[in-house]
Order: C-alpha cells, then structure tokens, then sequence
C-alpha cells in the first residue's frame, strides 16, 4: 500500500470529459452526467484501505448529494492484473452488497484518471453545474474513525454549491492509496 495525496488542481478547472460503462455495461457520458447543481466524482476502488473505510460515508454522502440535485460517480482506476479484488465483476458484487445508489464506472484504460490528474483513492473532484472544479479536498478529517469525525468538509462543499454560497479555498488533500498505474 503507496499512500499518495491529491495533487493541487486549480479550482475553476473544466470537467475532462470522458465516457465510461459500469460493470453491467451500462454507458456513462460526462457531459450528460451533471445534476442541476452539478457533480461529484470520486476516484475509488474496492481494496484499499483508505477507500474501504470511507466507502459506506461515501454512500451516505451520496445520497445527501443526490437529494441537493448534485450528482454523483465513483470511477475505479485500478482495473489491473495485480489487484483482482478492483475487477469489475467485484465491482458489481460491491454495488450489489453495499447499495451503492450511483453509477460506479470502470476506467479500464485509465485514461480518465490521468486527464483529471488523479493520484489515490479516494480522490475527490466536486463540479457546479457549469462543469467548472469548486472543491478538490478530502472527505473529512478522519478517514479511519467516523466516530472521530469534527469537519467534513466534502458535505459542507456539496451543501455550499446547492445553497449558491461560496466554497472555501482553503482545500486539505484527499489522501489514500496510490492508483494502480499499468505501465
């Protein structure tokens, strides 16, 4: 396990657009992707632990998200030989056992990675409705223990955006894993 921060991205940048499936087959195309407030994408996978651990805060933020017209995508790097457990046919057993109430997507290629310059998981990218990055940061400040929880920052980002207030700019790295690159 490489653990990796997310790297500095300048807020305001566009959405890279891209087009992915899920493990069903079912298409995903960004710029179709946008609930009317915007979108939250989330580079994921289902071994690491630093992902593991927030997957079910992630689910439920999720939710909160979609109920503010934000939607939401959980996009899987690290689909390689080395690490069975991110496949996508566990990807679909993942989505079925935890109720994941968004698309999962398969970046096979990990070209979708690389053009939002996506470095762990989880990595975290929130979009207004304009495509444009307001929040690159972390979920929270305690991706072991929930219970220890003091900002979660993710949430106040995603409320901000759906009430029209600003989003700080003061924006602390995701941290996790490195994404399994294929050479």
């Amino acid at each position: 396990m490489a653990q990796r921060e997310s790297v500095d991205v300048l807020l305001g940048t566009k959405m890279p657009k891209f087009i992915l499936r899920d493990p069903d087959g079912v298409i995903q195309v960004s710029d179709y992707a946008f609930g009317k407030m915007g979108l939250l994408v989330v580079f994921t996978c289902n071994h690491c632990p630093y992902a593991k651990a927030v997957w079910p805060r992630m689910i439920r933020l999720g939710r909160y998200a979609l109920e503010r017209e934000i939607n939401v995508l959980a996009i899987n790097p690290n689909i390689n030989p080395k690490y069975p457990d991110d496949a996508p046919d566990e990807m679909g057993k993942k989505i079925k056992e935890w109720g994941i109430p968004f698309p999962y997507l398969i970046d096979e290629s990990q070209k979708v990675a690389r053009a939002f310059d996506a470095q762990c998981t989880p990595d975290i990218y929130l979009f207004n409705a304009v495509q444009k990055l307001v929040y690159h940061g972390r979920l929270d400040d305690n991706w072991q223990e929930e219970s220890k929880v003091t900002k979660e920052e993710l949430k106040d980002a995603m409320s901000n955006l759906a009430e029209g207030k600003p989003i700080t700019g003061k924006q602390i790295p995701s941290m996790g894993c490195s994404i399994k690159w294929r050479e």
